[in-house]
């Protein structure tokens, strides 16, 4: 994991936080990026997992 980038976004009264990681690929060896939109306080666990 090189990067992280985390952005706040707010829809009506819900808080959301869009949370983008950069992993390399097992199969290839590139990297690609995955991002997933979620409760701000899920943040450091989905950024944690490999």
């Amino acid at each position: 994991m090189a990067k992280k980038s985390i952005a706040s976004l707010q829809t009506g009264s819900k808080r959301l936080t869009k949370a983008i990681k950069m992993v390399k690929s097992s199969k290839t060896g590139a990297y690609i990026f995955v991002e997933s939109i979620m409760d701000p306080s899920g943040v450091n666990e989905f950024l944690s997992k490999k």
